[in-house]
């Protein structure tokens, strides 16, 4: 039985590969440890309801701030992925479980106890399931959509690189308000990041999202500090508008351990500010781009603010 809290066992194909320094992390990127009531309530809420979260799993460094609020972004489908991308920190193997059918149910009862005005659920990658997952998703949004009517729901999903076409279908007739899938990075930079992925596969999946329903919110994010240049990132910002994205999120990577990729630089406050401006300057509706920026980062606040700037682009049309 795997013990997914040793390092070399939750990422057994990273075990061999030599060490790269972890860099001492600038001011602008130090949090404070997790601590609190709100922070405990929300921990012991998913741990009675025995769901997985991204938040943990992947380290995030805002997950005390968020979850002080009540919020954290769910993780179904288990909690080992498929993939082994250099940069992530979720475990990586076969998956030792098939899907739980009470899983959205569990899901949708942790959103009403904690009272969410917007939830964002993601999953690991399950590329030995048919659908990639794609019907668990959509069980998963009707549950919430049943519990919690009011709540917007924002889904961040896998690629479905091998799966059938028709698979995005299912989710998208379960109607998730805002549907998100993350670049992760520029391609130039996919064969050494995120090498079990495509680069055009996934702007595609987010493009036909949109050609599928004109109306649902698109949003997508990249990294930076992994080794790409400017130009690369503003190319990305291109390619993303050439889809339609409306919603771009810019963070800085943090390299979870030694075995992980490299920090090839800590981008500055200044940088970040540089890349939203050229973002709304390209059109996106929507940008968020500093230092810990995350896709679920203040996801409800920030979909407000997509709302209304959707209305103010139709008022204006």
């Amino acid at each position: 039985m795997r013990d997914l809290k040793v390092p070399e066992q939750r990422h057994p194909e990273k075990a061999h590969r030599p060490d790269n320094a972890q860099p001492r992390k600038p001011k602008w990127i130090r949090v404070k440890a997790p601590t609190g009531e709100g922070y405990n309530a929300t921990k012991k809420i998913m741990r009675e309801n025995k769901l997985v979260t991204v938040c943990e799993e992947a380290g995030c460094p805002n997950a005390g701030e968020c979850w002080s609020q009540g919020h954290a972004t769910m993780m179904i489908m288990g909690e080992v992925c498929t993939r082994a991308c250099s940069f992530c920190n979720i475990a990586t193997g076969k998956p030792p479980e098939a899907l739980d059918a009470f899983e959205p149910g569990r899901v949708a009862d942790a959103v009403a106890k904690l009272g969410l005005n917007h939830v964002v659920v993601t999953s690991v990658d399950r590329d030995d399931i048919e659908d990639g997952g794609a019907e668990h998703f959509a069980q998963t949004i009707r549950a919430i959509r049943h519990r919690s009517p009011g709540t917007t729901i924002e889904i961040l999903t896998p690629d479905f690189l091998r799966c059938d076409p028709k698979v995005l279908e299912v989710i998208i007739e379960a109607r998730p308000d805002v549907f998100n899938h993350n670049l992760e990075t520029v391609p130039g930079l996919y064969p050494e990041v995120r090498a079990g992925a495509r680069y055009f596969h996934s702007l595609r999946l987010l493009q036909r999202v949109k050609e599928m329903d004109p109306t649902m919110f698109t949003k997508s994010g990249i990294m930076v500090g992994l080794g790409e240049d400017k130009l690369a990132v503003t190319q990305v910002m291109d390619d993303m508008r050439a889809a339609d994205i409306d919603f771009l999120t810019i963070g800085q990577y943090l390299q979870p351990t030694p075995k992980h990729h490299a920090v090839d630089r800590f981008v500055t406050p200044e940088e970040f500010e540089s890349y939203e401006k050229a973002a709304y300057g390209k059109g996106f509706l929507m940008v968020s781009a500093t230092p810990l920026t995350r896709s679920s980062y203040h996801a409800g606040d920030d979909f407000a603010r997509l709302r209304t700037a959707r209305e103010a682009q139709l008022n204006k049309a």
